[in-house]
């Protein structure tokens, strides 16, 4: 297969040309100009970008035991539709994704999917948040990180022993910020809106006392440590700050944190419920301006999904979570690229080169002798998603006019997804 006439951006080696990529039993054979193309396959490429597949370091596929919601093949089948070649799913199954039996299950019902799913170990057994699981055996078994992300953690005797043991395993962990003996309803913020609501919410203190512990725990041990979808700009801040003080921290965000604010809760109701919640205006400028700065290096999804039944209960008892593998890149183009926040290239950096580099994937990158994990993408095109491959389609972007559509998605040398116009997705 050749890709001719590309624009290729792939941040990691600073390519930004109208180049021709081949590609040969699953990997990059060349990059340069005028590939002889007799006998291939070509994708016509001109006046598209073509780069590194997305990388989300944060999806909910709830398989195991929560199907009715996703399994791994929607939301595989999800992902390719969005350009992503690589995810990682949360631990937060039923059961929880503790040892290394249930990880290495993991990795042969994931063997044959069209695209790379990895998954996480939780930190604690059970998410019970009193006993580490085995970080050692998770780790040998396939498990790329640590969370019990969706259960803050509140031993803080215990972080700080896996801190030390991370530290050790050279494993990052993965924090899900939210105190929740300072939060009455969680999913809204508490703010002006939830007043309107006559309910109390979630503070941004929720949020920000967590992040200052586990920052000055990484400060103490050294341990490599992310921060989850930032929703505050204090919390910004204090991830700037441990950056300045020697932290190996990173911080992480989701398109909708950037892009929306607390009083979407008013038109959309639950679609607009997440944890943590939407913020000010305030707070969501802050997060841009945390992204141009470098102190924010991943965009994640944190893809969610619900079943329309439990989205449609009230405000306090629906689950919270939106769907956003299928938006994700649109949303970040919309408001970083063309607004003019950051170039297209620091926006495939977040996407892609920094996820796959800070959780020691591979993928993230446009090289010869690489896995050709590759999408290809129209910034010209406007579209419209009316029904998402998702199982669920709890999401406020339905039906919303989008910029920036995902064309080709290649997953080790295969073209896994091929954008085919459809009434459940129509162009404008």
């Amino acid at each position: 297969m050749i890709i001719k006439n590309g624009r290729v951006i792939d941040p990691s080696s600073n390519i930004d040309e109208i180049i021709d990529i081949k590609i040969e039993n699953g990997k990059i054979l060349k990059i340069e100009k005028n590939i002889d193309e007799t006998g291939d396959d070509i994708i016509d490429a001109t006046g598209k970008i073509v780069v590194p597949g997305l990388v989300d370091v944060h999806v909910h596929f709830r398989d195991p035991g929560q199907t009715h919601k996703e399994d791994l093949v929607t939301g595989s089948n999800s992902a390719i539709s969005g350009g992503f070649t690589s995810v990682i799913q949360m631990a937060n199954t039923s059961p929880k994704i503790d040892n290394e039996k249930i990880i290495k299950n993991h990795y042969e019902r994931a063997e044959d999917l069209p695209l790379k799913v990895y998954t996480v170990s939780a930190l604690t057994k059970n998410f019970g948040d009193g006993e580490l699981v085995n970080m050692e055996e998770n780790i040998k078994a396939g498990a790329v990180a640590f969370t019990d992300d969706g259960i803050p953690n509140r031993n803080s005797e215990l972080i700080l022993e896996a801190m030390s043991r991370a530290k050790k395993l050279n494993a990052i962990i993965s924090f899900h910020e939210e105190d929740p003996n300072l939060i009455k309803q969680n999913g809204i913020n508490h703010s002006q809106v939830s007043d309107e609501l006559n309910i109390y919410g979630s503070p941004n203190i929720a949020e920000t006392s967590f992040i200052a512990r586990d920052i000055a725990m990484a400060i103490h041990t050294g341990a490599k440590v992310s921060i989850q979808h930032l929703s505050t700009g204090l919390g910004v801040d204090l991830v700037e700050f441990g950056k300045k003080m020697g932290a190996n921290v990173y911080a992480e965000v989701t398109p909708h944190h950037l892009s929306l604010t607390d009083k979407e809760i008013l038109e959309y109701g639950t679609l607009a419920k997440m944890n943590p919640p939407l913020r000010s205006e305030e707070d969501r400028k802050r997060i841009i301006r945390g992204i141009k700065e470098g102190t924010i290096e991943i965009i994640a999804t944190d893809h969610a999904p619900h079943t329309a039944k439990e989205k449609s209960a009230e405000i306090t008892k629906a689950p919270s979570g939106i769907i956003g593998l299928e938006t994700s890149f649109s949303i970040c183009y919309e408001n970083l690229v063309l607004t003019g926040e950051i170039s297209i290239n620091k926006l495939i950096e977040l996407m892609s080169t920094n996820p796959a580099k800070i959780y020691g994937l591979e993928g993230g990158e446009i090289k010869e002798g690489k896995d050709a994990d590759i999408a290809i993408i129209d910034l010209d095109s406007q579209y419209v998603i009316n029904k998402f491959k998702s199982k669920s389609q709890n999401s406020p972007f339905k039906g919303k006019i989008l910029n920036g559509e995902v064309l080709y998605t290649i997953s080790r040398g295969k073209i896994v997804y091929k954008n085919v116009k459809k009434d459940t997705k129509d162009k404008i």
